[in-house]
């Protein structure tokens, strides 16, 4: 049967290679609904393309632009605006799977619409966990959601995982540790004391991996990794000590799930996001995703290395977040959302983004999050703080 897809988030580079493999794959997915903030042209393209049933555009700014658009190019589906639109085209009775692919904490109450509708969920958005992870956890179990990992990474663990595992039950499994890797991003073997200068377009030029530009300044600093490393704790059920993050610059090999015998299992591949794309939206099965084969007799180097957290104290933030506790991931998240947009606006360094992030994790509150309520304004309450940081150092 053909599974209906919602993607949320479908003007991004996630949305737009989660496009390309259900293209290829007519009979078995359609789209349902395609989601954006802001690019309105781009989602109404794609819209005449796969003729979803529902547009949403977040942003209330570009509603009726939209609107008119999808008038003008005579497409059916039906524009609507908003939160709440986005929580209904994630967990309407219509839709089998949705690709959870909202970059940052907007990405949340749309997924946990998702989970808490028993919905498969392709979750590319690592801040649903990082924010939320016991809570989302929970609306996974209780409602017999399915949950599938969509960064490389995790989808590689995943993938490298024995069909017995059960969560949060590494010994069982005979597992002794999960190797996370990461490529260090384009400043690795950059002089630490030139990190201040780098600029937004420096910082956004990955050597591997074409993403957006708030992910591409987070795998530039680590936080990408910090965040995964989180994220894999509550996708797996994890201690922060059963994960040891590696550098792997090739970006070849995704993550790695080391065994009590000594075998260690690796999941490899291309540099390319339709890989793990279309692993989940097939799981169990195996599709075609337009990915080009590795060539191993092309590949002339692998290397490892462990990280400096000097060069990356964001990695070292995150470490220390998940072991403080929800409270502390959630905090780091928004310190960093709002330390990572100034810097893309170009009003705070590069370096300036590690330094704001230690800074709200120093004074943060410790607060118990037992609800979506708390867990926002807890979030929104790091942000402000977070801002007034910006607003002294300016």
């Amino acid at each position: 049967m053909q599974q209906r897809v919602t993607i949320l988030g479908a003007t991004g580079s996630i949305g737009v290679s989660t496009l390309d493999v259900i293209a290829r794959h007519p009979q078995l997915f359609s789209v349902y609904a395609l989601t954006c903030h802001q690019q309105i042209e781009t989602l109404i393209q794609q819209a005449l393309v796969h003729q979803p049933q529902y547009l949403v555009v977040s942003d209330p700014n570009y509603y009726a632009r939209c609107q008119q658009l999808a008038a003008e190019a005579k497409l059916s589906a039906e524009v609507l605006c908003g939160a709440d639109a986005l929580n209904m085209v994630a967990s309407a009775p219509e839709v089998d799977t949705v690709m959870a692919a909202i970059v940052g904490a907007a990405g949340l109450l749309p997924t946990l619409a998702a989970a808490k509708a028993g919905k498969k969920i392709l979750l590319a958005n690592k801040e649903a966990l990082v924010m939320s992870g016991k809570l989302f956890i929970q609306q996974v179990q209780q409602n017999n959601a399915t949950l599938l990992p969509i960064d490389s990474e995790h989808n590689a663990i995943f993938q490298c995982l024995p069909t017995s595992f059960e969560y949060a039950n590494l010994a069982n499994a005979g597992i002794d540790k999960i190797l996370l890797t990461g490529s260090g991003g384009p400043f690795l073997n950059c002089p630490l004391t030139e990190l201040a200068h780098k600029t937004p377009e420096q910082a956004c030029a990955h050597p591997n991996w074409d993403m957006g530009r708030k992910i591409s300044v987070d795998s530039a600093t680590m936080m990408n990794k910090g965040l995964e490393l989180i994220e894999a704790c509550w996708l797996f059920g994890l201690k922060p000590d059963d994960i040891e993050v590696v550098i792997h610059p090739q970006s070849v090999i995704h993550s790695m799930v080391q065994y009590n015998d000594g075998s260690v299992l690796a999941q490899m591949g291309n540099p390319d996001m339709r890989t793990p794309i279309a692993h989940a939206l097939s799981y169990p099965q195996r599709i075609d995703s337009g990915v080009q084969r590795l060539d191993f007799k092309a590949l002339s180097d692998f290397s490892f290395t462990a990280p400096d957290v000097n060069r990356f104290p964001n990695l070292a933030l995150a470490m220390e977040a998940v072991k403080a506790g929800q409270y502390a991931s959630t905090a780091l998240n928004a310190a960093n959302e709002v330390a990572v947009a100034a810097f893309l606006q170009g009003t705070l360094s590069f370096t300036g983004i590690a330094e704001l992030n230690s800074n709200i994790m120093q004074k943060m509150p410790s607060v118990e999050l037992d609800s979506v309520d708390d867990i926002i304004a807890y979030d929104q309450q790091i942000r402000q703080q977070a801002m007034l940081a910006l607003r002294g150092a300016a």
